[in-house]
């Protein structure tokens, strides 16, 4: 489990491609990843991945990204040198700052508009209609790993709205975003939860006459 507080970012030092997925080596410039165990799980631009190899000095560590991951995640496009947001995973005790985040990336939402208000930025999302319905005013949405919280929510054109603080863009690669760029998104499941729960039992009626 995660919390969508990014600790930083790291590079991608490079890419294997092998039968069925492909293996990213990402760096460990920072000290992110020292304490990591072959196994463990780390979110990757908010995906959920398990360590397969450390370096000996932990100067990088690999994950395996499987070819169903790459279909559904802006992992399929990650090339060398492009920096991605690193997250540990939530231990006991810590401090949950954010909310409470699994890596299960729903899909990619595409950026319509990335709009620089001073130091901050405003980005509108396309999310796939079907899904809309699990979004709503001051929710929360995973992007890219990070936390954030819903500004804006139309029906309509099946855009939300975040907006990004200065201390976000600067530990994330999300200051790079632009106008037509895919972000990795997730759904709150307790939301995900409510809402097929509350159709079913309103399906169930209607089919009873009730």
């Amino acid at each position: 489990m995660y919390t969508g507080i990014v600790l930083g970012t790291e590079k991608i030092q490079n890419i294997e491609t092998k039968n069925g997925y492909r293996t990213i080596f990402v760096s460990n410039s920072k000290g992110f990843l020292n304490d990591v165990f072959i196994g463990a799980s780390v979110a990757i631009d908010g995906t959920c991945l398990t360590v397969t190899e450390i370096a000996n000095d932990f100067s990088w560590v690999s994950f395996d990204v499987a070819d169903t991951t790459q279909q559904i995640t802006t992992l399929a496009q990650l090339k060398p040198e492009q920096q991605v947001n690193i997250e540990r995973s939530f231990k006991m005790g810590m401090e949950n700052g954010g909310h409470q985040l699994y890596g299960h990336i729903e899909g990619m939402a595409e950026v319509k508009q990335a709009i620089h208000n001073g130091a901050t930025l405003h980005l509108d999302l396309a999310i796939p209609p079907e899904k809309m319905r699990y979004f709503f005013l001051k929710g929360f949405i995973g992007l890219h790993g990070c936390s954030l919280t819903v500004n804006h929510v139309d029906k309509t054109t099946h855009q939300i709205s975040v907006d990004l603080i200065p201390e976000t863009l600067r530990l994330t690669n999300l200051q790079f975003v632009q106008q037509g760029d895919f972000l990795n998104y997730e759904i709150d499941q307790t939301t995900r939860t409510l809402v097929d729960t509350i159709e079913a039992i309103y399906a169930n009626k209607m089919e009873r006459g009730i």
